[in-house]
């Protein structure tokens, strides 16, 4: 195994560790809830950071997050938070395309609460609570997160060196 790959896998690896970590630990303590909506601070960053790694690590850190909501705050969050596998397959594909991380978060987030809204939608709440709760609470939340992960990546690409240039491998394996 290349050197390059193994930094890969144990970066994607924390990644996993962490979308698992900030539901079971910050669900329910750093989180809002307004009727069918809830958001946990952070939750999305693992899976965003993620889909520099690629379609499948990004899809695999996604699977972590939902396994951690559904352990947490039960079904219906656990299969919201699925909606990750989705968001980050879709933007990793075009994250590999060039376009630029704010782009592809802000592309990114129509989709999101989309599939979330469709989730409550399923889950038996009515329209007005599943489009102005879950949808416009999903855009606000995945907008908060997506500021996150924008500073962290820039503090990670501009004062860490040593994480830049393994990350740099990592990309161009």
């Amino acid at each position: 195994m290349r050197t390059a790959d193994i930094q890969k896998l144990t970066v994607g690896s924390l990644l996993l560790a962490l979308s698992i970590l900030i539901p079971l630990y910050l669900g329910g303590s750093l989180s809002v809830v307004i009727g069918p909506f809830t958001a946990t601070l952070a939750s999305h960053v693992p899976t965003f950071l993620a889909m520099f790694l690629g379609p499948v690590t990004a899809g695999i850190v996604g699977i972590g997050s939902a396994m951690g909501f559904f352990t947490r705050l039960g079904v219906f969050v656990g299969l919201r938070a699925a909606m990750h596998v989705p968001v980050g397959i879709i933007g990793a594909l075009m994250l590999r395309k060039k376009t630029s991380l704010p782009v592809t978060l802000l592309a990114l987030a129509p989709l999101h609460a989309g599939l979330e809204t469709v989730v409550a939608l399923l889950y038996g709440w009515d329209l007005r609570q599943a489009a102005l709760l879950v949808g416009a609470g999903t855009l606000l939340h995945h907008t908060m997160d997506s500021v996150i992960t924008v500073v962290a990546w820039q503090a990670v690409l501009t004062r860490i060196p040593v994480i830049r240039k393994t990350l740099t491998q990592i990309w161009s394996a």
